[in-house]
């Protein structure tokens, strides 16, 4: 492996599997002997099986901190050493050392990236939670990134350390494998995938820290708070710098909107149609149902998406402020103010709720046909010919 160029080491982080950890060395090191292994805190004669590896790079300590701590120290040493990457590998010989090469394969065709080793979860001895919980990492990856991946939950990665060493992450155990990977993509750190072989011993052979209860535990709540995350800040953030963009006006008017394939009531409707799904009450879901009920009435689905994001951060305060005020007609005699107030009663509750569901509807309504109007008048007078439709 011609790291010695590339600057790349081979990262092993271990807890208790001095039983494996030798062969895994010896065929790591017949590719090459850039290999540091992180101890972590393990009580079994570990130590003793890398005295026999003078050559192999050790960071030691005790007591356990857990995978997370044992990989963010690994990638800190590494750095200090000078390399710029990293190839994580498992201690328990799942991973083949023969695969090392598609890694650097990968990186040179296509650049710097965090490349994964996807595994083939159908193979023989594939233990059925692995397989449920890979599926259940893969379809959150994507809500919070908006990346489709074969296999989020593989512990055989390439990482690229200079690209990540601003990332200040939080996780300590098996869920910093999750959150390097959507915290990374969200700093615009590419994120690659290479088939990769996996060794899983029978069942009463395996040998596995992981706590199924605690640790599925721990991965939901720190997906609860990624998509709480996605959703506040990231993706307004994206739709912004998007937005702010002069490429972005340039293709929305000459691709999307002065685009002949469509006319100009469709387009019109699309816009109008995303602005009412952008305020209507259904915080959390606006984007799935308005893509859903677009798709289903044939609109342009870009136009829907991008008039949605009305409901941008900076924009709820005024949205609520304005569907209250439109409550107010709905309610009559029993219309209220905003009112912060110490004394709360259910009462007053039901009847705000009541006049924010009420006035939000009317708001949505009232800008979806504003913008609809201006959108179409808008084409009208400065789209070239126009088709039926």
């Amino acid at each position: 492996m011609a790291n010695e160029i590339r600057n790349i080491a081979v990262l092993v982080p271990t807890y208790n599997n001095a039983a494996t950890l030798g062969q895994v060395l010896q065929d790591v090191l017949s590719h090459t002997q850039h290999v540091i292994v992180v101890n972590d805190g393990s009580t079994d004669h570990t130590a003793e099986v890398l005295d026999q590896y003078p050559t192999v790079q050790r960071v030691e300590y005790a007591p356990n901190r857990g995978k997370g701590i044992a990989l963010r120290r690994g990638f800190a040493y590494a750095l200090q050493q000078g390399y710029t990457h990293v190839i994580t590998m498992d201690a328990d010989g799942q991973h083949f050392a023969a695969d090392l090469p598609a890694f650097l394969d990968r990186l040179e065709e296509g650049g710097d990236a965090i490349i994964i080793g996807a595994r083939n979860l159908q193979q023989e001895n594939m233990p059925g939670k692995n397989t449920f919980a890979n599926r259940f990492s893969n379809f959150w990856f994507y809500v919070e990134t908006g990346l489709k991946a074969p296999d989020t939950q593989s512990g055989y990665r390439l990482y690229p350390l200079l690209l990540m060493e601003r990332i200040r992450f939080w996780c300590t155990r098996y869920e910093f494998e999750v959150e390097v990977l959507v915290r990374s993509a969200w700093k615009g750190i590419r994120i690659d995938w290479v088939p990769v072989q996996v060794y899983y011993p029978p069942a009463e052979e395996r040998v596995s820290h992981f706590r199924p209860f605690r640790d599925f535990s721990r991965i939901s709540v720190l997906n609860t708070v990624l998509v709480l995350i996605t959703f506040l800040y990231i993706k307004p953030r994206d739709f912004i710098r998007f937005i702010l963009k002069r490429e972005t006006w340039i293709w929305l008017w000459k691709e999307v909107l002065l685009n002949p394939r469509e006319s100009n009531g469709k387009k019109a409707l699309s816009v109008g149609f995303g602005v009412f799904m952008g305020i209507v009450p259904i915080w959390g879901f606006q984007m799935l149902v308005a893509l859903l009920l677009a798709s289903l009435m044939r609109l342009n689905k870009a136009l829907v998406l991008i008039a949605a994001n009305i409901s941008i951060p900076p924009m709820i305060p005024l949205i609520i402020f304005g569907s209250f005020l439109m409550g107010r007609v709905w309610m009559g005699t029993d219309a209220t103010f905003l009112v912060f107030s110490k004394d709360i009663t259910q009462e007053a509750v039901q009847r705000n709720v009541l006049q924010y569901l009420y006035g939000s509807v009317t708001l949505a309504v009232i800008a979806g046909l504003t913008a609809l109007l201006v959108t179409y008048i808008l084409l009208m007078i400065f789209r070239k010919p126009r088709i039926n439709g």
